[in-house]
């Protein structure tokens, strides 16, 4: 931050105190029309103007004057300024006081208090307005402790920092600066989250969550985590980090992890970075953060799931929304359903016994290959109702976060073959295509199969049946007559004879 935040440092305090020091040491007798004088009847001002921290920095001066800045300007941000007690910069007895707190000054107010100053409180908190600032009129002049009270959420703050009213000018060495400005820029750090599941079909397939998070644009992080607050229909697997140029980050090197290892029943996933993970943010604040947490589905459901990302130390102990606090993902959703068939004859009552597979593709079905596996069984039996459920298919019409259409990448139908038809009724012919949507999910019938009996109805001849008797009835007659023919000629030629 190219802005007299910086001053929070005791040799950055201790440079502008000194420069007071200098203007008064060589100051001509004093009389109140001398300018290089500080004049202790002037009134001032101190403008806070609050901007989001850019990447690159602006190379703007930080010396106290008004900035011409073209940075988005931050409204709502609250500040606190306190006065310190006891230093009184109209005399040289006053800057040396204030030299020697900006040498044991390291931002906290305690640094101040501990050195046997006050501080008093100038006004309460004041939000920066729609133009990111804060003006402070009529201000006796002195030493001023500014604080940065209520950052907006999932920002760094800048931080405490103090700043002698007056200033020397800049511009004119031989005089004063009263109404002095500063800029304490807020480094805004964003998260997002997304969910890749299209290329799974069943529960138990493992399915990834990516968190993709900014690097505050600060000089020190004090503290960054990342938490996922896992649904309970997720086990959680893995997770690995890196930045976004694909630097890996090594666990219990850069970073801790809770859980380490998998555990069930939606756990609280915290990925913490050490000092040597912050050490290398602060080296490359133009990067992200990703993460890429596995997980794997365990019930039916649309499953919601948002993570958070902690800036700084100082938000680890606040509420998401709550100023200062962290940021919050986007929900991303995942989505898995069912679907109840009922096996019916041509009448419409209810068939047992027949036994179904289902299949990623139609060509599967067709081959009897990749069979998916539900709660570990590849076959499912009709129950006495004449009704089986298939539970845990993703839906057909949501991949990866969002709707899916027909023909679109993620679109998923599944394919039903029967396996054993009931008794006394063929086998379908043909597998079925379906598809798991909130509707089949819900309760209720969502398919019905009709089964026509064994040769389409029509009776095949049996053996030892009566077309066999028939069969040899007839035999029989013919036989019988051959027979007669037989005596009858014979009886005749003997007559002829």
């Amino acid at each position: 931050m190219n802005t007299p935040t910086k001053l929070r440092g005791s040799r950055a305090a201790a440079a502008v105190l000194a420069a007071g020091l200098a203007a008064l040491a060589f100051a001509a007798p004093a009389h109140a029309a001398t300018p290089n004088l500080v004049d202790p009847d002037a009134t001032s001002s101190l403008t806070i103007h609050k901007y989001e921290a850019p990447v690159t920095p602006t190379g703007l001066p930080n010396d106290g004057t008004e900035q011409s800045v073209n940075l988005p300007a931050l409204a709502g941000v609250g500040f606190t300024v306190y006065k310190v007690d006891t230093v009184d910069l109209t005399t040289n007895a006053g800057w040396l006081d204030a030299s020697e707190l900006a040498d044991t000054f390291d931002g906290t107010d305690q640094s101040i208090t501990g050195a046997g100053y006050s501080i008093t409180p100038v006004g309460g908190e004041q939000l920066t307005d729609a133009a990111g600032e804060i003006t402070l009129s009529g201000l006796d002049l002195g030493l001023y402790y500014v604080v940065e009270t209520s950052p907006l959420a999932g920002s760094t703050g800048v931080a405490p920092f103090l700043v002698t009213v007056p200033l020397t000018d800049p511009a004119d060495d031989d005089n004063w600066l009263y109404d002095v400005h500063v800029y304490p820029k807020n480094a805004l750090t964003e998260v997002d989250k997304t969910v890749e599941d299209s290329e799974d079909v069943k529960i138990g397939d493992e399915i990834e969550f990516t968190i993709t998070a900014d690097i505050p644009n600060v000089a020190v992080i004090d503290g960054y985590k990342i938490v996922d607050d896992l649904d309970a229909k997720l086990d959680y697997r893995a997770a690995t980090v890196e930045l976004s140029d694909g630097t890996v980050l090594v666990e219990g090197v850069d970073y801790a992890i809770t859980p380490a290892a998998a555990a069930a029943g939606g756990p609280v996933v915290e990925i913490v970075l050490t000092q040597a993970g912050r050490d290398l943010l602060e080296a490359h604040t133009d990067l992200q953060v990703v993460v890429v947490l596995t997980a794997t589905v365990n019930a039916v459901g649309e499953i919601v799931n948002t993570a958070v990302l902690y800036p700084n130390a100082g938000s680890f102990t606040i509420q998401p929304g709550q100023p200062g606090g962290p940021t919050v993902t986007p929900e991303v959703i995942t989505k898995w359903g069912d679907l109840t068939i009922e096996k019916v004859d041509e009448a419409g009552a209810p068939l047992t016994g027949a036994v179904f597979s289902v299949y990623p593709t139609e060509q599967d079905a067709i081959d009897g290959t990749n069979a998916i596996v539900l709660d570990g069984a590849t076959e499912f039996t009709v129950a006495a109702d004449g009704t089986v459920t298939l539970s845990g298919l993703r839906y057909s019409d949501w991949a990866d976060g969002a709707a899916v259409a027909p023909g679109q990448d993620g679109y998923q139908t599944y394919w039903l073959a029967e396996i054993v038809a009931p008794d006394g009724f063929e086998l379908l012919a043909e597998p079925i295509e379906f598809t798991i949507t909130a509707a089949t999910t819900a309760a209720g019938v969502d398919l019905e199969v009709v089964n026509v009996p064994s040769n389409a109805g029509f009776e095949l001849p049996n053996t030892g049946g009566a077309g066999t008797t028939l069969f040899w009835l007839g035999g029989g007659m013919l036989l019988a007559g051959a027979v007669f023919l037989a005596v009858y000629s014979r009886r005749k030629a003997h007559a002829d004879a």
